[in-house]
């Protein structure tokens, strides 16, 4: 597999954890003031999936 590959592999599962922490921000958000406590962890979960997922899609323009 080239690293090409490689990184479409791992962007398509960084892809699907961030739409996952995506999710799962935002029913925190609807359940609130319940659990207003998990904001930082939910919230920073969600920030560096998605971070990571940025930086991928640029390794792979860079790539390309």
């Amino acid at each position: 597999m080239s690293d090409v590959d490689t990184l479409k592999a791992e962007i398509k599962k960084l892809s699907t954890q961030a739409t996952q922490a995506k999710m799962d921000l935002h029913d925190l958000s609807e359940e609130l003031p319940t659990d207003w406590q998990k904001i930082p962890e939910v919230a920073q979960k969600c920030y560096d999936l998605h971070s990571r997922l940025a930086a991928a899609r640029e390794q792979l323009k860079a790539a390309g």
